[in-house]
Parts: structure tokens; C-alpha cells; sequence
């Protein structure tokens, strides 16, 4: 199987939820490249006690071809433009831009727990 390389942004409630998941399986197709938060948050302090690197935006977009899926689980629109506006300025046409839909899809194939919901977030591009 080939293994998927991933990136985090934003470890809020639904990113330390998702982070959670992607650690789990860990090793079994997914790799986890890259996490990025800027907050103090407890998906930050999860991740930095499972030895991932925390990192920016900028360093993650800077992987290139090492990203194969970056989930923004930020929910903020102004970073989903930033992600892609970075993308684009550096001819990156590998990696896979992915919303909270998506890994919500991918939660509910992975686990029977419920990913928390968060009240008239905007999930969508």
C-alpha cells in the first residue's frame, strides 16, 4: 500500500479529533508530515507530545510534492484562499487541498466515534 503523506492545519476541536485518528493509523498508509496551529490549543500539546514537528503554513506549502493531502480544519476562509494562493504561487499541482467534508468522510469510515460539530461553521470551498 502507498503510504499517503499528510498535513494538519488547524488543531482545534476538529483537528485534535482528526489528529487523533491520523496518529491511530499511523504507519498503516498515512504519514504525518506536517502540523501547523498558531493557537495554544490541546490538539498543539497533543501534537507536540506525539513528537510531530509543529510547524507554519509557509513550511508546510514549502514540503511541495512531500504533501499529498493537506486538511485545512481551520474553517477560516481567508487561510483556504492562503493555502491555495500558496499552492498555486509555487506550481505545486500534487498536492490535494482538503476541507472539513472530507475528513469528515474519512472519520466516518475509521471510526465509530462521532467527530465533534461545530454550529454554522462553513465546511465547504
Amino acid at each position: 500500500m502507498e503510504t499517503q503523506k499528510i498535513a494538519i492545519i488547524g488543531l482545534g476541536r476538529i483537528g485534535s479529533a482528526f489528529l487523533r485518528n491520523m496518529l491511530a493509523r499511523s504507519g498503516a498508509g498515512v504519514e504525518l508530515v506536517g502540523v501547523a496551529e498558531t493557537g495554544d490549543t490541546p490538539g498543539r500539546q497533543q501534537a507536540v507530545d506525539a513528537g510531530l514537528n509543529l510547524t507554519s503554513l509557509d513550511e508546510i506549502v514549502a514540503l511541495g510534492n512531500g504533501v499529498d493531502i493537506l486538511f485545512d480544519l481551520t474553517g477560516i476562509p481567508a487561510v483556504r484562499r492562503e493555502i491555495r494562493e500558496k499552492l498555486m504561487a509555487q506550481g505545486n499541482h500534487h498536492t490535494v487541498v482538503a476541507s472539513e467534508t472530507i475528513a469528515r468522510l474519512i472519520w466516518a469510515l475509521t471510526t465509530d466515534d462521532d467527530l465533534p460539530v461545530i454550529a454554522g461553521r462553513n465546511t465547504g470551498y
